[in-house]
């Protein structure tokens, strides 16, 4: 494995004065594929908005890709979160614009300038997500899952080292969630690491990762423990 794309030792976070995690150690590589869960409040998403700085770490080491996330300054953020892609569970398309204004709008807000250039890696990225020929669409014209794929698009737009997908299945039904899930899952596959927030259990059987769990303040590692119940579930079923 290569170096750690987001390494965090004994880090404390606390969510409006109120400490939400301590002693979280965590260490994720590129190409995997990561679950956070946890019941509400736990504190997953508060992990979650630490990656991009969002959130301030209050004690402990905390590194995202080479930045240290209790010294990075405030106008060195927007650097950082150019190299990482954020799914939100509601969406934030631009309702005014059509999908491909949509990303042409964050490829020129993050530096872009041939239009060829533009166009060119705006279809590389709704062929990746199913979208080809949705670009000359608003975004009320398309369902909620289309829009969760515009999402995944967007957030890919400048190649991402890392994937953070906050409750991405939410609002849609079981078939068009386990989509996005396959879809983040090859991405993941490709060498990107995503790390995605869930309440939706049956996802961890049908795409295994490594699994977190916040717990009374605690992050544990609860991957192995998934793993047995996968087995004995498939054991079962060859009886």
């Amino acid at each position: 494995m290569g170096d750690a794309l987001i390494q965090y030792k004994n880090v404390e976070i606390h969510q409006q004065e109120l400490c939400v995690l301590n002693d979280v150690d965590l260490e994720l590589h590129s190409g995997e594929f990561v679950y956070l869960i946890g019941k509400v409040g736990s504190g997953k998403t508060s992990l979650l908005k630490t990656f991009y700085g969002e959130l301030e770490v209050v004690a402990g080491e905390a590194e995202v890709l080479g930045h240290s996330m209790r010294r990075i300054k405030r106008k060195h953020i927007p650097k950082l979160r150019r190299r990482l892609g954020i799914v939100f569970q509601d969406f934030q398309l631009l309702i005014d614009r059509t999908v491909y204004d949509n990303l042409e709008f964050v490829l020129r807000a993050t530096g872009w300038r041939n239009k060829g250039q533009i166009k060119n890696r705006i279809e590389e990225v709704l062929q990746q997500v199913g979208m080809r020929n949705k670009g000359y669409k608003l975004p009320h014209e398309l369902s909620g899952g289309e829009q969760q794929r515009i999402v995944i698009a967007r957030a890919m737009l400048n190649s991402p080292e890392i994937i953070l997908a906050d409750e991405p299945t939410g609002n849609l039904d079981v078939e068009t969630g386990q989509g996005i899930v396959r879809l983040l899952h090859d991405i993941s596959k490709e060498g990107t690491l995503v790390v995605m927030t869930t309440h939706n259990l049956q996802l961890l059987r049908e795409f295994p990762g490594k699994v977190y769990c916040c717990k009374e303040h605690l992050l544990k590692d609860v991957t192995a423990e998934y793993q047995v119940s996968l087995q004995e579930e498939e054991s079962d079923g060859l009886e």
